[in-house]
């Protein structure tokens, strides 16, 4: 059974900085793809950042890009999602995701396994 475990989220101010932890049990996260997305009261999941099984690639959506970065620990099998100059805009449930395919996708539907969430607010 695949289980996938956040933490890491909680209140920050405007340009503050956090880093989310997704532990995987089940599985080796290092043989396939992970991604996070997030989801803010009244809108649908978004998608924020993916990286490959073999870690080399990564994708990241325009609202994120060269502030939040995806990475993964194959020994701790737990992927982190750093986010820094957080805005009050990056509030959202930020969840973590488990594909079981090794190539990123942006896409919620490719991914097989998602964790429960975890809440990051970001203060004006």
């Amino acid at each position: 059974q695949v289980q996938l475990v956040e933490s890491g989220g909680g209140l920050v101010q405007h340009g503050g900085s956090l880093r989310l932890s997704c532990a995987a049990s089940g599985r080796t996260v290092s043989n396939y793809a992970s991604g996070w997305f997030r989801q803010a009261p009244g809108k649908e999941r978004a998608f924020v950042a993916t990286l490959d099984w073999s870690g080399a690639n990564t994708y990241y959506a325009d609202s994120v890009k060269g502030r939040f970065t995806i990475s993964r620990d194959n020994a701790k099998n737990t992927v982190y999602l750093q986010m820094n100059s957080l805005k009050p805009e990056d509030t959202a449930v930020y969840y973590c995701a488990a594909s079981d395919r090794r190539g990123i996708s942006t896409k919620a539907s490719m991914y097989a396994y998602w964790g429960q969430g975890t809440q990051v607010t970001v203060s004006s």
